[in-house]
């Protein structure tokens, strides 16, 4: 029987992208959050590799595939007006120089 509830606090634009994709496969979060306790359980221990890349790639280093995932990820947070305005972004740049 389920009844624990549990409770994250999580970036809004992570949880709401991550839930669009959900609805669009049919898959309730709770069953999601469920499978990952169950695999953390039997593999005692997170169930894929938390690594940093040594080097952030290049825009040339990506396959044609990524660079398009990466350009449409970035259209779409652009079309819902969830990107920054262009000088906000070299402000920030030129902050660390």
């Amino acid at each position: 029987m389920k009844d624990a509830v549990v409770s994250a606090r999580v970036e809004c634009d992570v949880k709401e992208e991550a839930e669009d994709i959900l609805q669009k496969l049919g898959i309730p979060t709770s069953v999601v959050i469920n499978s990952l306790y169950r695999q953390i359980i039997y593999k005692h221990g997170i169930p894929f590799s938390l690594t940093v890349p040594a080097e952030l790639k290049t825009a040339d280093e990506f396959t044609e595939q990524e660079l398009n995932m990466k350009l449409q990820h970035s259209y779409e947070q652009s079309v819902a007006g969830k990107g920054r305005a262009l000088s906000a972004v070299f402000n920030d740049l030129e902050k660390g120089l």
